[in-house]
């Protein structure tokens, strides 16, 4: 999940939601959505492309990844490495029914 000079992998997040599958990157923070789970994924990564470029031409693409939690890597191959996401559950207690 690193973003090579020319390419970009993300882990997303897919859930369904009555008739339509939301397509979530946690990492640049985007979602989109479509009426199947490829459809979503493809939303996702047009608007993934369209964030990035929107950045780039304002020229505060470094400044947001940044506010995001990447890095830049040292590695030449690579510009960025996204924040490491890490998936773990929680216990909460509902509210008792009165």
């Amino acid at each position: 999940m690193k973003i090579s000079k020319n390419e970009m992998i993300l882990k997303i997040n897919i859930l369904k939601e009555g008739e339509e599958y939301i397509a979530y990157s946690p990492a640049l923070d985007i979602s989109s959505c479509g009426k199947s789970e490829a459809e979503a994924k493809r939303n996702l990564g047009s608007a993934v492309k369209l964030f990035l470029e929107e950045l780039q031409e304002m020229g505060t693409l470094d400044e947001a990844l940044l506010e995001l939690g990447w890095r830049k890597a040292a590695n030449p191959r690579y510009n960025w490495i996204p924040p490491q996401l890490l998936n773990t559950t929680v216990r909460v207690s509902l509210p008792r029914n009165k």
